[in-house]
This record gives structure tokens, sequence and C-alpha cells, in this order.
């Protein structure tokens, strides 16, 4: 349910102003208010004023906001341990705190940008390291006789190597020696020996047919080819060793000071968000004025609070919430265990406004049931359940996990049930073992399962209208109200004249209903306006497009019988296990999902369309 809220005025002298933002941030139960409107009355707004930080205040909150800054700099440069909390007390560490700091951000940082290049040249040298490998191996086939040098390729394509070779050819008079051997990206690489004296011939005709020479780093390309290898292995191993050491003296430091410097800007971020919190304060002469909003169950308590912590100087005031103040009241949720976990799907739409109605219960009592009838088979509810209860208990601390699974768990026991009433365990597999339906079977009762799902559309598109016309009643907007009954009356008379055609019982009341319709038509037009009869249309629509629940049901059933049967085709118990199994896991995986946005669906453009309004607030009390 969305939380009643009340509008508080907090007052007292001046100097215990920072004290009172304290105890309000403890508590995290209020939420500061800029704006006067609403708060004061036009006399008073002459007399308040928006607070002026004195000038210790100022100094106080630009020392803060440079020692954080350079805090962060320095954990910025260290990695992450698991150092014990510190319990020293911040403010008396401040001063010991700001005069070491920049010494530890000097060094420490020199260090960490010293690693960051001996990475980054690591990085560098280490897309040699393949091609290192490969020419070793070549180097090892080729003679490597004094005055020659050595040229290392890549080629894309190794039918380009033949080619290759007859062009050194000419090109050396064939005192020239080629081998190759391919990298495990497919490249070939190439190692061409030639004499010293044709190198440069050799490199320049490359060059020209657009053949890559294997770039070194600068500090090795002067060197010899069998030394370029050598060398660049000896640099990789020493930046090895020298990022370990500067990795350790980090760490070092980091489980010594982290804990504590951490313990520091903790602080500082609090007394930071109360000297911020100061720009939605006002004053008076003598007096501050803290305006705001919180959950009424507690304006009480936090009365208490402060009367107990400031001896009477602090006073809290409920203020009257004008009609016009409505849409500015922030919003916040509440809901029972139950139905806690089907805010996760209340936090996929815009919150809904003040005066509006909070989404979560209708998502608790509907979506497992909309769920059920879709999936309505107890052998694939029950895999589901076990699967939602293991995801419970694997991922307990993560919230938005573990909400899914509880959902989960509810909306598997539907289709548990659903599936006992349909008959269904894995399909007809169940049959085998004497079960039957309860209500109906839906491969056979085709017709009964449409008149079902269109049942259930006007039950809940009517369900959503009634909400509408209270919704309209509470904003004063009669004509809407008044719309909204008769949309509900055009929509009963429908009913009534399809089922009268279904029922030969029925056909006295198509006269009383038609005189009805000739009487309601035209409020309805003079209430709706000219776009009445589309909406009229459009309520139609939606009830007519809960006949998903009807196919989607069907799909489940035709793919659990197709797995069915073809595991029996197979002849074999341990393939038709395989084949049935891979099918069946198939549709649980369908019967998860398409009945999970086709129920978001139905609430959110079938019912929730009919009464909610969205666009309220989040409530954001101050709070650590």
């Amino acid at each position: 349910m969305i939380v009643r809220m009340a509008k508080v005025e907090i007052v007292g002298p001046k100097e215990l102003l920072m004290d009172v933002l304290a105890l309000v941030r403890e508590l995290g139960i209020f939420q500061l208010e800029p704006d006067l409107r609403g708060f004061v009355t036009a006399g008073e707004e002459a007399r308040v004023r928006s607070l002026a930080l004195d000038e210790k205040m100022v100094a106080e909150r630009l020392y803060y906001e440079e020692l954080r800054l350079r805090i962060d700099e320095l954990l910025a440069c260290l990695p992450p341990v698991a150092a014990r909390e510190s319990y020293l007390e911040p403010a008396a560490l401040l001063d010991a705190v700001a005069a070491i700091v920049g010494k530890h951000a000097a060094l420490y940082g020199e260090l960490f940008r010293k690693r960051e290049a001996l990475r980054k040249e690591a990085t560098e040298l280490g897309r040699y390291s393949e091609f290192l490998t490969v020419l070793e191996t070549l180097l090892k086939g080729v003679e490597t006789t004094a005055g020659l040098d050595f040229i290392g390729v890549t080629i894309r394509e190794r039918e380009a190597i033949t080619p290759l070779a007859e062009a050194l050819a000419r090109l050396t008079g064939g005192e020239f020696e080629i081998v190759t051997a391919e990298a495990a990206d497919g490249t070939v690489i190439a190692l061409i020996a030639v004499s010293g004296a044709m190198a440069e011939r050799v490199r320049q005709a490359l060059s020209d047919e657009h053949i890559p020479e294997l770039a070194f780093p600068p500090p090795f390309r002067e060197l010899p080819f069998p030394e370029k290898i050598r060398r660049l292995r000896e640099r990789l191993a020493e930046i090895g060793r020298e990022s370990a050491a500067i990795d350790a003296e980090l760490e070092q430091f980091a489980r010594r000071w982290s804990a504590i410097y951490r313990r520091v800007r903790e602080w500082l971020a609090g007394e930071l968000t109360l000297l911020r919190s100061t720009a939605y304060v006002h004053e008076t002469g003598m007096c501050f004025f803290i305006h705001g909003w919180m959950p009424a169950a507690e304006v009480a308590g936090l009365g208490t609070r402060l009367t107990g912590r400031f001896a009477g100087r602090v006073v809290v005031e409920e203020k009257l919430i004008r009609e016009e103040e409505l849409e500015q009241v922030p919003v916040a949720l509440k809901n029972s265990p139950y139905f806690r976990p089907f805010e996760l799907f209340a936090r996929l739409l815009p919150l809904p406004r003040y005066t509006s109605y909070d989404p979560t219960p209708f998502f608790g009592v509907f979506f497992p049931l909309f769920f059920g009838m879709m999936l309505g088979d107890a052998g694939h509810g029950a895999v589901l359940l076990a699967a939602a209860l293991f995801l419970q208990q694997r991922f307990r601390e993560r919230r938005m996990v573990r909400d899914a699974a509880r959902i989960l768990v509810i909306s598997s026991l539907c289709a548990i049930l659903f599936g006992f009433c349909y008959g269904e365990f894995f399909g007809e597999f169940g049959h085998q073992f004497g079960m039957r339906a309860l209500v109906a079977e839906r491969g056979t009762a085709i017709v009964p399962m449409l008149f079902f799902s269109v049942s259930v559309g006007v039950m809940h598109v009517l369900f959503g209208l009634i909400l509408g016309v209270f919704a309209a009643l509470k904003k004063r907007t009669g004509k809407e109200a008044c719309f909204k009954l008769l949309t509900i009356l055009v929509v009963l008379c429908l009913v009534v004249l399809a089922g009268s055609l279904a029922l030969p019982a029925g056909k006295g009341l198509v006269k009383p209903v038609l005189i009805t319709l000739a009487v309601a038509v035209p409020f309805l037009l003079f209430t709706g306006g000219l776009m009445a009869p589309l909406e009229l249309v459009k309520t139609i629509g939606n009830i007519i497009s809960y006949v998903r629940i009807m196919a989607i049901g069907l799909t489940s059933v035709f793919l659990a019988t197709a797995a069915n049967n073809l595991a029996g085709l197979t002849g074999n118990v341990v393939t038709g296990t395989i084949v049935a199994g891979l099918l069946h896991g198939l549709g649980i995986i369908v019967g998860v999902f398409s009945p999970t946005i086709q129920s978001l669906r139905l609430h959110y453009v079938e019912f929730f369309s009919k009464f909610m309004e969205h666009g309220g607030r989040r409530f954001e009390p101050l709070k650590k």
C-alpha cells in the first residue's frame, strides 16, 4: 500500500541546527522539502528566508570537500583488501589524517602510476608473445650463419607463400631461405633469411607489395633478430618482478591504512550530507525551520526523540496537506511479507501518484493466478517450484533474485493447483497413473476454456473500472466517474446479450437489455465526449485479449503432448527419456517466460490503464 505521509515542520534555535539534522539523518524517516509553498503563510514569507551559512560552516565544508577528494585519490590507487573495520573515532583522527594523506597520496600514487605504466608496457609486449613462440621454433630450423639478416612477416593466406618465395628467388638470385609456421589465430608467420647486403632491398620489396614486417618496439628494433626475442622475454620477466613488488607494497599499505581512511571518508561523507542539506533549511532572526515529509505514523516518535534530546527546545508540528499539494507528496510503498516480493514488478512502472493505488497487491493476487492458468501443469510446476526454492536459498543476499524466486514459488504452486484442475502432469503423462481432470481438460475443452478466459477478462477489467470510479470520485471528477460507471453498465449489458445467444433461457432478457443500452449510450457520449465510442471499443478489446490465457495454455498442452509422443516413437527407454526431458525442458522454459510476459501485459495494459495514475515523487529521506 502507499504509506500515508505527513507534512511536517521542525523549528528550533539556530545553534542546534546541525545536531537536529544529525538526529533526523540517524532516524532516516524525513525528506527535506526545499520549496516553502504550502509550509508558510503569505504573511510569514517576508520573515522566513533561506539559511545563510556563516564563514565557519563554509570553511568547514570546503575543508571536508578537499580532504575527502584527497582520500578518494589515495584510495583509488590501493588494491581492494579484506581489512577489518576501524573503530577509531574519525573526528579525533581528522587533523592527523589531513596532515599525512598528502604524503601518502604522493608516494603511493607514484607507485600506482609506475605499476600502470609497467602493465601497459607488458600488454604491448605481450602482443608479441605468441609470435615469439612461433619465431623461436622457426629460428631452430634456419642456420644462423654470420652475415645473415632475418625478416619476419605475417601472411594472411597460406596460398600466398609460393608467389612470395618466387619473388624472393628473383630478387636475391635464389640466395635466401624461408620457413613458415601457423599461429593460433590462423595467421601464417614467415621467417626470411637473406644476406645483410640484400636485406634492405627485400624489405623495400615487401613494403611495396604491402606485406607487413613484424614491427618490434623501438628499443628492440636495432638488435639482431635472435637478440630481439631474447631481450623481449627478459623485459617481460623484469616487468613481472617489478609489478609484483609494487603490488606487494601497495597491498601492505592498504592492509595497514585503508580501513582508517575509509572510516574517515565515510564520516566526511556524512558530515558533507548534513552541510549540503542546509540548503533546504530556512531561518528567521533566531530560529531555523526544516520543512518536509515523513510517514504519518512516525511523527509522534520524531517529536518524542527531539524533545528528549533537546529538552523541549525543538518543536515538531504536523501541517495540513491541502488538495493542491497532493501531487507534491512523495510516495513510499509498504506491504506485508507476502506482497513485498511483488514490489519487483511495481518497480518496473513509474511510481503511482500519492492519491492513486499501489500496484503491488494487485500483482500479488492476480499474477500468480494468471501464471497458473496459463502454465497449468503439475509436473512443470513442481520443477519450477524446486528451482525457485533453490534460487531463494542460494541468493538470499541478493534482493532482486530473492524476490523473483519468491514470486516463482507462489506462481509455481498455482501452476500445480491448476495442473490438477486440468488433469495435466507433464501433459497427459499423469493419465497413466490414474490422474484425471477435476474441472476440464484443456486439450479437448477448447470452447469452454475460451469462455473461461473471456470471463476472467470481464471480471478483471470490470474490477479495474470500479477502481477507476473510486479514483475519479477521490479526485472529484464526477463526469469521469459517471463515464466509467456507464462503461461498466454497457459491458454488463453486452455480456448478458452474448449469454442470451448461448442460453435459450436468457432470451427474455434481450429486450430489457437493449432498452438499457439505448438509454445508456447517449449518456456515455455525453460524459465521455467524442472519444467515448473509441474508449468503449478499447475496453471490449481489452476483455477479448484475455483469450491469450487459453491460447498460451494450449501451446503448453500441445508441446507436452508432442514431447510424450516423440518419446514413445523412439522405441527405447533411455532415448525416449532424453527426448522427453529435452522437450519438456523447453516447455518449462517457455512456460516461465511466456506466462510471465503475458500476465504482466494484462496488468499493465488491460487493467492498470483503467484506474492507475503514474508520476509520483519517490520518498527519499535524509539518511546515512
